[in-house]
C-alpha cells in the first residue's frame, strides 16, 4: 500500500480494543489465544446482567490486558458488522471481486503465536495494518478444497511456496486450499512489539453452488415436484435436466445473485432529524444499469426501476459507491437529483450519509468500482 496512513485510519490496535470494550460479544467471534492454545471463553467474558434482567456478554479487559502484557492473540470476526471504515471497505472489495467479502482481524503482541498450520475454504487477503508477523504459506494437498466436501484435505506438503515478514503496508493474497500459519514466536526479544492485520475472505461461487441453485428453480416444473417411483417411471426426468441446465445457465445464476442481494444495513430517518443532503449507494454489488432509446433500468436489491433515459448521468453519480451531494449532482448534470435520490432511498438502493457513515468512508477514502 503507497500510502501507510491508511492502514491507520482503516484500523488502530486501541479502535479495535474500544470495539471489543463497547460491544455484547461471544464466542466464537471474539477469542484469545495464548501459548498456541485457545483459552475458555470464562477467562476473558463475563455475563452481565442489566437493571432489567437481560444477561450480555461482554469483554473483561482487565483480563483481556494482562494477556496483551504477557504476550496472546486476539481474534475477532466480522468486524465489517460493527465498523464503518471495515463495511466500505468490504464493499469496495466485493464491487471490484463481484463476490462476498466479510473481514476478521488479529491483534497479537510480544512474542505470541497465532493458529497452527491450517488452509481456507476461501481466498483470503491478508492486509498488515501495523507492526509485523513472520508468514509461512505451503502448497495445497488437495485442488479446490470446500466447506461442506467429500474428504479432508490431508496433510499439508513439504514445500514452502513463501515465508517471510509481512509489515505496515504489505498485502498477500493466500488462494483456498493453501496451507498457511502466522507467529511473532520468532521476536523473543521484542516484547513491546505486536502485529495487526486484517483478513479479508472472499467466497467464491463454485460449481456446485451453480447446480443447487438449479435444483432450487426445478420446483417450478410440475415434473420435479412429483414423488419418484421404483418402476422407472421417473426416467423421464434425467432427459430434462439438460433443459434446465440451458434454461439457467451459469451467467444467469451469477446475475441473479448479484442483483437479487438486499441492500445493505443502513439507517433511514425520512428526513426528520433535516433535509437530506448526500446519499450512497448500499448495494453489496454494482447495480445493474442499461439504457435504451428513451429509458435507462436500474436493476438491483431483487427490483428493476425504469426511469427516463435522459436521468442516465445523474444515476450513475448517484449509485457510482461513492458518496454524493444531491446538489452537486443536479448543478453537474442539470437534472434534478432530489427526486432520483428520493426514489433511490425508497427503494433501498440508496442510503442517507449519516455523520457516522460518512466518516468511514473518511478512513478508507473513496473507491472506484
Amino acid at each position: 500500500m503507497d500510502d501507510l496512513k491508511l492502514c491507520q485510519r482503516i484500523l488502530t490496535p486501541t479502535r479495535l480494543l474500544d470495539v471489543i470494550m463497547r460491544r455484547a460479544l461471544a464466542f466464537p467471534q471474539f477469542r484469545v489465544f495464548q501459548h498456541g492454545e485457545e483459552l475458555h471463553p470464562d477467562r476473558y467474558l463475563r455475563n452481565t446482567v442489566t437493571r432489567r434482567g437481560r444477561s450480555l456478554s461482554m469483554a473483561r479487559m482487565e483480563r483481556l490486558s494482562q494477556f496483551l502484557t504477557d504476550g496472546c492473540t486476539v481474534v475477532l470476526d466480522t468486524l465489517d458488522s460493527f465498523d464503518p471504515a471495515m463495511e466500505i471497505a468490504c464493499q469496495a472489495l466485493q464491487w471490484w471481486s463481484r463476490e462476498l467479502v466479510q473481514v476478521n482481524t488479529y491483534l497479537t503482541t510480544a512474542d505470541a503465536a497465532g493458529f497452527d498450520l491450517h488452509w481456507d475454504d476461501h481466498d483470503v487477503l491478508i492486509v498488515q495494518l501495523g507492526g509485523e508477523k513472520s508468514w509461512e504459506v505451503r502448497g495445497t494437498s488437495r485442488v479446490a478444497p470446500m466447506y461442506r466436501d467429500t474428504e479432508h484435505s490431508g496433510e499439508p506438503p513439504e514445500e514452502i511456496v513463501w515465508s517471510g515478514t509481512m509489515r505496515t503496508g504489505d498485502v498477500m493474497h493466500i488462494p483456498r486450499g493453501y496451507w498457511h500459519q502466522a507467529t511473532r514466536t520468532d521476536r523473543s526479544g521484542d516484547g513491546a512489539g505486536y502485529s495487526l492485520h486484517a483478513t479479508f475472505g472472499f467466497v467464491k461461487r463454485t460449481g456446485v453452488d451453480w447446480l443447487s441453485w438449479v435444483a432450487d428453480r426445478s420446483r417450478a416444473d410440475e415434473a420435479f415436484r412429483h414423488d419418484l417411483d421404483r418402476d422407472g417411471g421417473s426416467a423421464t426426468l434425467a432427459t430434462r435436466v439438460p433443459q434446465l441446465l440451458a434454461q439457467y445457465p451459469q451467467e444467469v445464476f451469477l446475475a441473479a445473485r448479484e442483483q437479487e442481494r438486499p441492500s445493505r444495513r443502513h439507517v433511514r430517518t425520512g428526513g426528520i432529524f433535516g433535509p437530506i443532503t448526500d446519499v450512497v449507494c448500499m448495494t453489496d454489488f454494482p447495480p445493474y444499469i442499461s439504457v435504451n432509446d428513451s429509458t435507462v433500468e436500474v436493476v438491483a436489491v431483487g427490483k428493476a426501476l425504469t426511469f427516463a433515459a435522459k436521468a442516465e448521468p445523474a444515476l450513475r453519480l448517484l449509485l457510482s459507491g461513492n458518496p454524493a451531494n444531491i446538489q452537486q449532482v443536479t448543478e453537474t448534470t442539470g437534472i434534478n437529483a432530489n427526486v432520483l435520490a428520493r426514489t433511490l432511498l425508497d427503494e433501498g438502493l440508496c442510503g442517507e450519509l449519516t455523520e457516522e457513515l460518512a466518516a468511514g468512508y473518511l478512513g478508507v477514502g473513496s473507491h472506484t468500482p
